[in-house]
């Protein structure tokens, strides 16, 4: 069966090579442009790959329905059984793998907002006494908006210019609800493993994002890149010593020296060439149509059970 075929190879292998090429659209991209194309690629694909599954799970209910039985199908089609089964376990697998993903992820709220309880408000900022130099953005939960939060430890360790940088990096963080981002890339990286390819990329470009926001509200490049390395550097000082960061996206998350380099660059600006802005453009327009061409050949393949189930009635 040519349609079973496709799917298989639309589910297991296309998301490879679409991850990959997504990752290297996002290098050419502004942060905001290129989180953009990383979590709606790994929305598109996980969506593609599960339209696949299901196509390829239905085959035997379809033909039941069209009043073939089971040993019928399976003298007919050899590989439908089999394959029905093999993407019905890897729904199912998806499935517990996604439901798990959630409730990881709600549990890190429920603890990084406990971890606050002592912490001094100061209008969209909380500051947790402790000698560890943390600092993330918290999403708001339960009637909640989110916060700033940093510890005295951070601010220390940070000139007043430095915790300007450092508070509007991570208000960036809330502004523009990159958790979101975040927490859709995680659960869409359980759907297919090439998917989770794209997550640490997502989190580089939010950071960068982040950045780049920094820098801006301060109106100096190089004061930013300064205290980014500065707070990321004291951050990971905590954190090998085995205090962790916070779960959430921190300052320190990514890797900082691309980060800084970048800083020390002018302002990233949109993709002026025309070549680009066709190679953009097409790559964004593959990506859509591969995760649609999963719902197409699902169709289709239904469409071919019934016209082959008429046929084998007729015998």
């Amino acid at each position: 069966m040519t349609l079973v075929l496709a799917l298989v190879m639309l589910a297991l292998v296309l998301p490879w090579a679409a991850a990959a090429a997504t990752r290297r659209l996002a290098v050419l991209l502004p942060p905001r442009e290129a989180c953009a194309a990383l979590t709606g690629s790994a929305v598109l694909l996980a969506g593609g790959t599960v339209a696949a599954l299901v196509g390829l799970f239905h085959v035997p209910f379809l033909a039941s329905l069209e009043q073939v039985s089971l040993p019928r199908v399976a003298a007919e089609w050899p590989a439908a059984v089999p394959v029905a089964a093999a993407a019905g376990a890897v729904l199912s697998l998806q499935t517990v793998l996604v439901v798990r993903r959630w409730f990881e992820h709600r549990s890190l709220l429920v603890r990084a907002w406990a971890s606050t309880g002592d912490a001094v408000p100061d209008g969209d900022l909380l500051v947790v006494p402790g000698p560890d130099p943390q600092a993330f953005a918290l999403p708001g939960r339960r009637g909640r908006s989110g916060r700033v939060v940093v510890t005295t430890g951070m601010l220390r360790a940070l000139g007043p210019a430095e915790r300007e940088v450092l508070l509007g990096h991570e208000r960036a963080h809330l502004a523009g609800r990159h958790h979101l981002l975040s927490v859709t890339a995680y659960l869409a990286a359980a759907v297919h493993p090439a998917l989770r390819t794209l997550r640490p990329a997502l989190d580089f470009h939010l950071e960068r994002w982040a950045d780049e926001a920094a820098a801006a509200s301060v109106g100096n490049r190089r004061l930013a890149a300064t205290a980014i390395a500065r707070a990321a550097l004291v951050g990971a000082s905590a954190e090998q010593a085995g205090k962790g960061r916070g779960p959430l996206l921190s300052v320190s998350t990514g890797p900082v020296p691309q980060r800084v380099k970048a800083l020390l660059q002018p302002v990233p600006v949109r993709p002026r060439a025309r070549s680009t802005q066709a190679a953009v453009a097409g790559l964004v327009t593959a990506v859509a149509v591969a995760a649609l061409l999963g719902l197409v050949l699902a169709y289709g393949l239904h469409e071919y059970v019934e016209f082959a189930a008429e046929a084998v009635r007729g015998r």
